[in-house]
């Protein structure tokens, strides 16, 4: 497999690579400084790409339009889904060795949940 950017992508076995997986990130506080954003972003954009994955929606400091439509939970203040061609580039990615120090770096800087999901 060949990523947008006209890199090979990780070794990922063919019948694992036909459906799409996802990762969804919900920030629950405010980041403890900005400051981390020019080391995380780009670098974790490369990461991404490098794995074949596509930003579908970035979240942000600003605010998104989030509204709950049914439950008690409040929403998290802001959303961030990627798509992955597979469960497994998902995975590579978040594995990524590259991606650790990076990961660590926005734990630091703000409180986030993040799940893979992959339609069935």
């Amino acid at each position: 497999m060949v990523a947008q950017d006209g890199q090979s992508l990780p070794h990922i076995p063919q019948e694992e690579s036909d459906m799409a997986a996802y990762i969804i990130g919900l920030r629950r506080s405010e980041p403890r400084g900005t400051a981390w954003l020019e080391a995380y972003l780009p670098k974790t954009a490369a990461l991404i790409a490098k794995h074949g994955g596509t930003v579908v929606l970035r979240g942000g400091n600003a605010p998104q339009a989030l509204m709950a439509l049914e439950g008690a939970a409040k929403p998290p203040l802001s959303v961030v889904i990627v798509e992955f061609p597979s469960l497994a580039h998902a995975q590579a990615f978040h594995n990524d060795p590259d991606y650790a120090p990076l990961q660590q770096l926005r734990q630091a800087s703000i409180d986030m949940e993040v799940f893979v999901v992959e339609p069935v």
